[in-house]
């Protein structure tokens, strides 16, 4: 009996892998036609015969994505264990999810999902309540949870509460503003906006508008000469007034922000993704020029705060590792900051809460979260006790707050929220988690491999305890490496069908990223921009060194700019992966500044009108270094429809290129999501299927059953 039971095991598990060779053999993509288009840059012949997928709103392109999408669900549907896959995938979401509480004249507003709900819901209680009450439940919003809840943003005397709608996953927000007393929406309704939040003054809000769109032109035209209005309530949007900012560029980005007290407003101007200006005066003067804090867009600076007659300012314009400064109003030069608490290359300062007068700093030490407290002079107090090494997030509040929240987590640990007493600096566990998963049977560890060039990169390697390295674990490695964006070792629930699985996770922390500083960033951009492939290269190397892995067992994913890392990396190295996720990638960087945002991430890849930085970018562009003699991995390449970030065309582009190769053999599929966008915003449906797809097709091109 033993002996046929595990007959049959090994026949269902010969079957699939079998089938998985078969179908790779007879890969019949849906027809892709090319057009003769030639583009010149700088003497250099580029070919773009995909082109026409560029227009995401004609029928031709919406045709192409429609027989995508069915001959990847097809491809998919073949794989015998993908439905456990997604039940588990459901059972392991399955829990109540609660937020950190936001306090507001006593009354704590906080987001709760029941576990499987589209969207999580804003509820409002005061100290004696148990339960809350609904404020707003998006899910009522639309029929498939497409609408999703942004920002919140109370006015100062907390009678109003102003709050975003991002639609389909798109970037273009309406704001609503919601009566707090009895839940009542006014009829006020602000659309054309994007990248803004609302601040309030007076009898209004401060927010961005950008010029109106066709429709054929919302989700993939140029988003430039934004401007700032003044909306005032229950007015009608064409009454409202633009305000005064004279910058004389249509890249540069405004932004205002008024003290809390209202007697300060702040103008930022930003050109790209780094570095901004910034520029204040008095609310109470009319008609005055603003007064220059930063002009040369060569740094960043935030406020903090105000506190009387002093701003607190966090930048890292004097030092890379950032630094909080405190300026006088009356004497705002330059030459008369004083730096209340420094940064360091040990511990990078990330993050200020000013908050019952102390000042609670976030540094990392190699990526984890180390909290320390101030006096408001810079005078140290204490550290915060963690509970663990991982990542902590909160401590905001009023100047009059007596206590503050935060959360933990970390890769192998669900969240936990705490509640922190300011003058004991003791904290208790105020909402553990509900989920089922046990951290006491995995392992965390942070390991330092050697990149191309001999610089220490970390990595966050995480498995089941007890686990063989034999070479043959299925790996995921994950990796970003731009923006200054730092990759924090959060808990993901979704790895436990990886780790259940025999299988390890891991992140590479490398350059490009803000995880050590600016320099940390600066050393993975523009004409270093290989360092951050390279970085990734050299993990997988190390795992396959270390035996954790090899090629027939690693995949890598990435999104965004990770998904151009993932295009990258696979063009350099195909042989060393076995799956590949490039998700909204930046595949054409050709042509990435001729859409929506991304004339400002010149800052980070450069501009080929440059002569200098299109030879650069031309020599890792994913797009336009597809080798057609090479065999690529198994490809699930990932974007939306309504992605305005990242246009769909970037992957519509690639995957064309991919599955038109006729030497590689391994399947290249791509998944359209409808009606989602970059990322933000995804109904829990949406997650869950995507999930599923993305782990069934991860162990069924490694010829492994889950």
């Amino acid at each position: 009996m033993r002996f046929l039971k595990l007959l049959f095991q090994y026949l269902i598990a010969f079957n699939s892998f079998s089938c998985s060779i078969e179908n790779k053999k007879n890969m019949e993509y849906p027809k892709t036609n090319k057009q003769d288009i030639i583009d010149i840059y700088h003497d250099t012949i580029i070919n773009d015969p995909y082109r026409w997928l560029e227009n995401d709103y004609s029928e031709k392109t919406q045709s192409w994505v429609k027989e995508q999408n069915k001959f990847t669900d097809s491809y998919l549907s073949q794989i015998p264990f993908k439905n456990k896959i997604k039940k588990k995938i459901m059972s392991i979401w399955n829990y109540p999810i609660e937020s950190m509480p936001i306090i507001k004249n006593e009354i704590q507003y906080y987001y709760y999902n029941n576990g499987l709900q589209n969207q999580s819901i804003l509820y409002k209680k005061n100290k004696n309540q148990k339960t809350g009450s609904v404020v707003i439940d998006p899910n009522k919003l639309s029929k498939n949870g497409n609408k999703a809840l942004g920002g919140i943003y109370f006015s100062n005397d907390t009678k109003y509460m102003g709050y975003s709608l991002n639609i389909s996953g798109s970037d273009w927000q309406e704001l609503h503003i919601i009566k707090l007393e009895d839940g009542s929406v006014i009829s006020d309704n602000l659309k054309w906006v994007k990248f803004s939040g609302m601040e309030w003054f007076k009898e209004g809000f401060f927010y961005k508008k950008y010029p109106e769109k066709t429709e054929e032109n919302i989700l993939k035209g140029i988003n430039k000469n934004s401007k700032i209005y003044y909306h005032k309530l229950k007015t009608h949007q064409n009454e409202d007034q633009e305000v005064e900012t004279s910058f004389d560029s249509e890249n540069i980005s405004p932004w205002i922000s008024v003290s809390e007290d209202e007697e300060l407003m702040f103008l930022y101007g930003s050109k790209g993704t780094y570095g901004n200006s910034l520029y204040f005066k008095k609310t109470s003067l009319k008609n005055t020029e603003w007064l220059p804090l930063v002009e040369d867009f060569k740094s960043e600076i935030s406020l903090v705060r105000k506190i009387k007659n002093n701003l607190f300012l966090l930048s890292d314009r004097k030092n890379s590792y950032n630094q909080l400064i405190k300026i006088s109003i009356d004497k705002y030069e330059e030459s008369n900051w004083e730096i209340i608490i420094d940064g360091s290359s040990d511990e990078v300062l990330k993050e200020i809460q000013i908050t019952g007068d102390k000042i609670f700093a976030h540094f990392y030490k190699d990526v984890y979260s180390l909290w320390k407290v101030f006096t408001l002079d810079g005078k140290y107090l204490y550290n915060i006790d963690s509970p663990g090494l991982g990542i902590i997030n909160g401590f905001t509040g009023d100047h009059s707050a007596k206590k503050t929240y935060y959360t933990f987590n970390n890769l192998i640990t669900p969240s936990t929220i705490y509640e922190y007493d300011i003058a004991s600096n003791i904290s208790r566990i105020y909402k553990e988690s509900k989920s089922s998963f046990n951290p006491e049977n995995y392992v965390m560890k942070q390991e330092f491999f050697k990149s191309k060039d001999g610089t220490l990169i970390p990595m966050f390697i995480c498995h089941k305890k007890g686990l063989q390295m034999d070479g043959k674990r299925p790996t995921l490695l994950y990796g970003y490496g731009g923006f200054n964006i730092s990759i924090e070792p959060y808990f993901n629930k979704s790895n436990s069908i990886l780790y259940d699985n025999n299988g390890v996770y891991v992140i590479a922390n490398i350059r490009g990223g803000g995880e050590y500083g600016e320099k940390w960033h600066k050393s993975g951009i523009l004409e270093k921009k290989q360092n951050v492939f390279d970085d990734f290269i050299y993990a997988a190397k190390y795992l396959i060194s270390k035996k954790i892995t090899s090629p027939n067992y690693l995949g890598i994913q990435g999104q965004s700019n990770g998904g151009l890392l993932i295009g990258a990396v696979i063009n350099q190295n195909p042989e060393l992966f076995r799956v590949a996720f490039p998700e909204v990638g930046v595949m054409d960087m050709l042509r990435y500044e001729k859409f929506t945002i991304g004339y400002a991430w010149n800052v980070e890849y450069g501009s080929i009108v440059d002569e200098k930085s299109f030879k650069n970018i031309i020599k890792y562009s994913p797009l336009h270094n597809v080798d057609s003699n090479a065999t690529y991995p198994s490809m699930l390449i990932y974007t939306a429809d309504h992605d305005d970030r990242v246009v769909p065309a970037h992957s519509f582009k690639y995957a064309a290129t991919i599955q038109n190769l006729k030497k590689n053999k391994n399947p290249s599929l791509i998944r359209i999501g409808i009606n989602n966008g970059h990322g933000f915003g995804k109904p829990t449906k949406t997650i869950v299927n995507e999930h599923a797809d993305k782990w069934a097709y991860f162990f069924y091109e490694m010829g492994l059953k889950y």
